[in-house]
């Protein structure tokens, strides 16, 4: 698997959610626009190694849903579908951990 750069991946992120703004923010505290590291592996969590990707996707309690949708979220593209989804279905409720963060610059951005 080949890396891709955090400019790059930002740009990804970026154009997928041109239409919700607090979810780049979201990707920019959970992951700092990363979904792989350099050596191509995805990138995992630091506090929990089962958060998956630029939008921080928790296999343990996702994957079956994740599967069952036949996204993979180790694709950024999957893993930004199903973080699409939680929002639609959950809000911001799955990214409150990092809300310290991003409703800081979401709010400056108003």
């Amino acid at each position: 698997m080949e890396s891709v750069s955090n400019l790059d991946t930002e740009k990804i992120v970026r154009s997928y959610f041109r239409d919700l703004p607090i979810m780049v923010q979201i990707a920019r505290c959970e992951s700092t626009f990363q979904h792989t590291l350099e050596d191509g592996s995805i990138l995992k969590g630091r506090i929990d190694p089962a958060d998956t990707g630029v939008m921080q996707i928790n296999k343990r309690y996702h994957k079956k849903t994740a599967d069952a949708m036949k996204l993979n979220l180790d694709d950024i593209y999957h893993n930004m579908a199903y973080a699409r989804y939680l929002y639609e279905t959950q809000g911001t409720k799955p990214w409150s951990a990092s809300a310290s963060c991003w409703s800081k610059t979401l709010a400056m951005n108003i």
